[in-house]
């Protein structure tokens, strides 16, 4: 590691966040309904909803650029909610990256070092130390306008870390970015996110880049956090129908509940009576890339859950084909399945007939309400 990189890579200690019964209401409407959260200190955490959802609100809250109507945030054992964005000494990349075109790139980056009042010597070795960080070395002269998307949003960050903050927001970086390259930078996020050791709270409503980046998601609809957990357990313990729906794709089938007390779809068991929960109306959740096409005739098992109807759609997507299974005239089932035996593409044509088995240890059952 180059000297450069040793004086970046020691920020200031990182900060845990509390927030307690956080309430912000425009009119009648809550955008944030009695929110509590502890992120910890060091964590990525994303905040992931839908437009509207309130998790921009809330990130702005941390910041400091709206005041809520109730409630407390606190950095650490401090109480943060009356001080002003200036005096929270948060690093903030926006949606929009918000660059100075008539500062150079290190301009742009030393500017919150200016404002700190950090000696010239001690700036412009901080500032070298972030363009290594950031992968644009020698590149501290140029303007911004001569930048691509990808390098502007590298100086955002770079400002954002420069002056060691204990606390780095980031509000939907990513979104003007290509496909390709906004996956790149995701992994390069993630990285930065190591190596800084800072807490990081992530604003975004694609689903699949809070699953890449995060130690923890938080997914907050109408306001009001609906689960806070891992991605793997958001992906794959969904806490209910908004979760399953929002996280992935799902297909999801009602369950009613039989005679002797088992959860069932049709003639299929899905749970026994001994493990079914005790109240409340239920759903099977069903991820396409865990539905396997087996022989026609296969029926439940000990082991399976088997589906048979007929191909209502097949799609292909390159390493991927997507297709659509016609249960009946109500519900259809989405799968997915790797494209490298051609077999399988003939086999599939809209009308054909196709069984679809699903794994007992992958069944995920769900209340059937939205958690809000």
């Amino acid at each position: 590691m180059s000297d450069h990189q040793d004086v970046q890579a020691q920020p200031a200690t990182a900060l845990p966040i509390r927030i307690q019964s956080l309430t912000k209401k425009y009119g009648s409407m809550f955008a944030l309904d009695s929110v509590d959260l502890d992120i910890k200190s060091g964590e990525f955490l994303t905040l992931l909803g839908p437009s509207g959802s309130g998790k921009t609100t809330l990130l702005m809250a941390i910041a400091g650029f709206n005041r809520p109507d109730s409630g407390s945030i606190r950095f650490g054992d401090e109480e943060v909610i009356l001080k002003p964005p200036h005096k929270r000494n948060v690093g903030m990349v926006f949606q929009s990256y918000a660059l100075f075109p008539h500062m150079t790139v290190a301009e742009n980056i030393a500017f919150p070092l200016k404002l700190r009042g950090v000696g010239a010597s001690e700036a412009a070795e901080r500032v070298a130390a972030a363009l290594t960080t950031v992968q644009l070395d020698g590149l501290g002269d140029r303007d911004i306008d001569q930048l691509s998307g990808g390098q502007r949003q590298r100086v955002a960050l770079a400002r954002a870390f420069v002056f060691r903050p204990r606390i780095l927001l980031m509000d939907e970086p990513l979104s003007a970015l290509d496909k390709k390259l906004r996956e790149q930078m995701q992994i390069e996020l993630k990285h930065l996110h190591e190596q800084l050791g800072v807490t990081t709270v992530y604003v975004t409503h694609d689903q699949r880049e809070a699953l890449t980046m995060s130690d923890r998601i938080a997914v907050i609809n109408y306001g009001r956090l609906v689960q806070v957990d891992t991605p793997h357990v958001i992906y794959n313990q969904p806490a209910n129908a908004f979760v399953a729906d929002f996280i992935g794709e799902s297909t999801m089938l009602p369950l009613q509940r039989d005679d002797s007390g088992r959860l069932c779809f049709e003639q299929h068991v899905v749970v026994a009576a001994d493990s079914a929960a005790t109240a409340g109306e239920y759903a099977l959740v069903l991820r396409p890339e865990r539905l396997q096409v087996v022989a026609e005739g296969t029926t439940d098992s000990d082991e399976a859950i088997v589906f048979s109807g007929v191909v209502r759609e097949f799609v292909f997507q390159g390493e991927t084909a997507f297709a659509l299974m016609a249960i009946n005239d109500d519900y259809s089932l989405a799968f997915r399945f790797g494209t490298d035996s051609a077999s399988l593409q003939q086999l599939l044509k809209p009308g054909d007939p196709v069984s679809l088995g699903l794994n007992r240890r992958d069944v995920i059952v769900i209340p059937q309400d939205d958690g809000v």
